[in-house]
């Protein structure tokens, strides 16, 4: 055994420990498979929750409820236009997220 190297490892983990944490709670959004598809259909195009809901064929109040969840996640942003409110991913980097978990569930 290479005490030495884990020595190494033991450190960095440690020094990173709050940042792991937070990652850890970003993972657990992607638990559920409704925000996962709210997701992956922003990819697409933004939405406000009506068409989302229509495309989910699920409540307005249960599109609310998860993009409450992800817009707190820092997943989503909100554009404001008139009364409506356009849903968008808050960076690439949420949508290389999905793509990287396709690739991987499809052997890419």
């Amino acid at each position: 055994m290479n005490q030495e190297k884990i020595v190494k490892i033991k450190e960095a983990i440690l020094r990173s420990n709050d940042v792991l944490e937070e990652l850890a709670d970003l993972y657990k959004v992607f638990g559920d498979s409704t925000r996962v598809k709210i997701l992956t259909a922003l990819t697409q195009s933004e939405m406000c929750v009506s068409e989302i809901s229509e495309f989910l064929e699920i409540t307005q109040s249960a599109v609310s409820h998860q993009l409450r969840v992800l817009k707190t996640s820092g997943l989503v942003k909100i554009k404001r236009s008139g009364k409506n409110i356009y849903y968008s991913l808050a960076d690439e980097h949420v949508g290389a997220i999905i793509d990287c978990g396709m690739e991987h569930l499809l052997g890419e």
